[in-house]
């Protein structure tokens, strides 16, 4: 991590007071269901970003989410958390993904479907690491704002793009151009903000795993297969299937269910 990345980092605005009351209630122990209801229903434009996420066709629900209290038992606690984090948390970035060769709408459909892969996978039978997959598939590509005003701001944009042509790697390139990547940035910015270490853990180490914690290594694994089969550009190809079809079995995950939930989350 360069002394440029981590100033722009330091720089960035404090966490909003919605998403601390958030996180309060939702690491308070003895915080219940109507707790979380309550705390996102006073926000009526939080909760109009939560019931359009909750809606799209990407999570397959035949009738529509018409309340918070219907989303947070539908989707659990941890993955209304992912829903609400990323809506406010994107909101204090300025979005410009144009070194990257994307669109800030491409940008935004890659989180949606890679958190959608995330829910279909892990909702039944990893649900007790939805806490921490919700907002991390949501938010792990963050760091790439950070990254793409740096490039700008030294000039290396042409670098750069020869760099992703050269390596076909977009971590990468990020670390042959700037000198950090985008889940070391992104894992940063949470700890900066004082999210849960588990939470920092997972993000920062889900491209090698086994560096994280162990009983934060499962869910690193899931992330990492999450971002192969869902590249930068938010479309999976066979390529990307087939590479995390691979990291799947090496990690002795469950092939048939993260079979079914790619056909759901992709199209």
């Amino acid at each position: 991590m360069t002394e440029e990345i981590l100033k722009k980092i330091k720089q960035l605005p404090p966490l909003p007071e919605s998403a601390m009351q958030i996180e309060a209630v939702y690491q308070d122990p003895n915080s219940s269901f109507n707790d979380m209801v309550k705390i996102l229903e006073k926000d009526p434009l939080l909760t109009a970003d939560i019931l359009k996420a909750a809606n799209s066709p990407l999570y397959g629900f035949s009738r529509e989410i018409n309340a918070i209290s219907q989303a947070v038992g539908l989707f659990g606690m941890g993955t209304v958390r992912g829903f609400a984090l990323a809506s406010i948390i994107k909101k204090s970035f300025n979005l410009d993904l144009s070194t990257y060769g994307i669109t800030n709408d491409m940008f935004s459909e890659l989180s949606k479907r890679q958190h959608a892969l995330v829910t279909a996978w892990c909702m039944r039978k990893e649900n007790e690491l939805m806490g921490i997959l919700s907002p991390a598939a949501f938010l792990v590509e963050i760091g790439k704002v950070i990254i793409a005003q740096q490039i700008m701001t030294e000039e290396k944009e042409v670098e750069f793009r020869d760099a992703l042509k050269e390596l076909q790697d977009v971590e990468a390139a990020e670390e042959k151009v700037i000198g950090a990547n985008t889940p070391e940035v992104s894992s940063t910015i949470f700890k900066l903000w004082k999210f849960e270490d588990g939470l920092v853990n997972v993000i920062g180490n889900c491209q090698n795993p086994e560096k994280a914690d162990p009983e934060d290594q499962k869910a690193a694994r899931i992330l990492q297969v999450v971002r192969v089969a869902i590249p930068i550009s938010g479309v999976a190809t066979p390529e990307s299937i087939e590479a995390a079809k691979n990291l799947v079995t090496k990690y002795a995950l469950d092939m048939q269910s993260f079979e079914t939930a790619l056909e759901s989350a992709t199209n």
